[in-house]
C-alpha cells in the first residue's frame, strides 16, 4: 500500500491522542500535518509525536476558502476532524472541495442552538458519493466504538436485537472541584438538554437528568447513572429498526451535579449573549474559559471508566442478553500519551477510523455512520491500539424489558 497523508484540525486533548497513536502508524502514513486556531498547542503534540513526521499549522476552522488551501498544500489523503462540532460542516465541503476523506468524532450542533442531529451531515451524502469520497461520522468512543459494539453483536450474536442501553461511567478523580473532562461548552451544552430516548417507534422527552437508575459497572461497581440523549441513538435505530428501545445512561456525582446546578441557576450555561463592558458573550463560553483545560487533568487522574452496551434480543427464538464494554486506566492512558482517559478512550478510535479510510477497508463512497461497516477490521485493532474490550453472554443485564 502506498503511504498517505493525514491532516488532523483540532489540538486539543483527543487531537494530542489521536495524533500521537496515528504518528506511529509508519506503515500507513508518509507525513501528518496537525492544524488548529492556535499552532503553539499544535507544536508541542507534534514534539512529542512520531515516528511519522508531524508538521504544523495555523487555521480557522470556520473558514473553507483557508482550509481548502491548507488541504491542497499538504496533498492530503484524509482529514481527521477533532475541532469543535460547529465546524464540521465547512470542514465537510473543505473536503468536497479538494478531493480528501473525511472522518470526525461528533455531529454538527449549530453554534447558537444547543441542539444536534445527522441530519446536517446526512445531506451531503449524495456530494460524497459523486465525488467517490467517503465521510465517516462518529469515530470516536461514544459515539464510535459504542456503534461497532452494537453492531459486532448483531453480527455475532443476535438474530434479532430488540433493546440497547449504552452504559458510560467515569469513576476517576482528577482532584478538581469542578472540571469537565472534554471541551466544557459542547460538555455542558449536552448534558443540560432534555433528555430523549426511542421507544416502539418514536422518540420520548425527558427533563434534564431526571431518569436514573444504579448500574454495576466492571470492576467499579454500583455507579448512579443518568439518562441523557446522545446522537449514536439517532443513528442506531434507523439501521437497526427491530431495536424496540435504544438508551443512553452517563454516570455523574453528586459533587460535579451540585456545581451544574448551581452554575444553571445563576445563568453561567446560557448561550443566549449578554452585554458584558460594551462586549456580546455567551456566559457558557466565559465559563468555559476560566474552567480548567480538560487536556490538563491527566497527570493526576486516578480510576477508570468503562463504557459498553447492554443488548437484549433473539437468537435461535431464545432470549439472548449480551454486554461487551472497554474499561480504561486514566493512569495508563497518561503512561501512553500524556492524556486522561476520556481523550484516550476518543482519541484512539478516531485515529483507527481515520486509519481503516485510508487503508481502504472502509471506503464506501458517501457519508455513513460506523455502524454501516463490517465492526471486525475495526475491533480487531482497537484492544492491540490500547482499547481491549470484553464481551458476556446471557449475564445479567441492569436493565429489563
Amino acid at each position: 500500500m502506498q503511504k498517505k497523508r493525514l491532516i488532523i484540525i483540532g489540538a486539543g486533548g483527543v487531537g494530542n491522542v489521536a495524533v500521537r497513536k496515528s504518528a506511529r502508524m509508519e506503515d500507513v502514513y508518509e507525513e501528518i500535518l496537525l492544524a488548529s486556531r492556535t499552532k503553539e498547542k499544535c507544536d508541542a503534540i507534534a514534539k512529542a509525536a512520531g515516528p511519522v513526521p508531524v508538521r504544523t499549522a495555523q487555521v480557522d476552522a470556520d473558514d473553507v476558502p483557508s482550509l481548502v488551501k491548507l488541504i491542497q498544500s499538504f496533498k492530503a489523503d484524509v482529514l481527521l476532524n477533532v475541532a469543535l462540532p460547529y465546524q464540521d460542516l465547512t470542514i465537510m465541503e473543505a473536503c468536497l472541495q479538494t478531493g480528501v476523506h473525511y472522518v470526525d468524532t461528533a455531529n454538527y450542533e449549530p453554534k447558537d442552538q444547543a441542539h444536534f442531529e445527522y441530519s446536517y451531515q446526512w445531506a451531503f451524502h449524495k456530494r460524497f458519493e459523486e465525488a467517490n469520497l467517503t465521510a465517516l461520522l462518529g469515530s470516536g468512543f461514544d459515539p464510535g466504538v459504542t456503534n461497532v459494539f452494537t453492531a459486532y453483536a448483531a453480527k455475532h450474536y443476535f438474530d434479532e436485537l430488540q433493546y440497547l442501553d449504552i452504559v458510560d461511567c467515569n469513576a476517576g478523580d482528577h482532584g478538581k472541584s469542578f472540571a469537565t473532562n472534554f471541551n466544557p461548552e459542547i460538555n455542558i451544552r449536552e448534558i443540560t438538554q432534555h433528555g430523549r430516548y426511542y421507544e416502539q417507534g418514536e422518540w420520548k422527552t425527558t427533563e434534564p437528568l431526571s431518569l436514573h437508575q444504579s448500574v454495576d459497572y466492571p470492576r467499579i461497581g454500583a455507579k448512579e447513572s443518568y439518562l441523557l440523549f446522545h446522537e449514536e441513538l439517532e443513528s442506531l435505530v434507523k439501521h437497526y429498526p427491530t431495536l424496540r428501545r435504544a438508551r443512553f445512561w452517563m454516570t455523574f456525582s453528586q459533587q460535579y451535579l451540585t456545581f451544574l446546578r448551581v452554575l444553571e441557576e445563576v445563568g453561567m450555561t446560557s448561550i443566549q449573549p449578554i452585554d458584558f463592558q460594551g462586549i456580546q458573550i455567551q456566559p457558557l463560553q466565559f465559563l468555559k474559559a476560566v474552567l480548567p483545560e480538560p487536556s490538563s487533568l491527566g497527570q493526576n487522574y486516578q480510576g477508570q471508566t468503562s463504557i459498553g452496551c447492554q443488548l437484549r434480543g433473539l437468537k435461535d427464538g431464545k432470549e439472548r442478553t449480551v454486554y461487551i464494554f472497554n474499561n480504561c486506566s486514566h493512569q495508563m492512558a497518561y503512561q501512553d500519551t500524556n492524556a486522561q482517559a476520556v481523550s484516550y478512550t476518543t482519541g484512539i478510535p478516531a485515529a483507527l477510523g481515520a486509519s481503516l479510510v485510508a487503508r481502504g477497508i472502509w471506503n464506501q463512497s458517501g457519508v455513513w455512520n460506523m455502524e454501516q461497516y463490517d465492526p471486525d477490521p475495526f475491533l480487531a485493532e482497537l484492544g492491540p491500539l490500547g482499547l481491549p474490550w470484553e464481551v458476556v453472554v446471557d449475564g445479567v443485564l441492569a436493565f429489563g424489558v
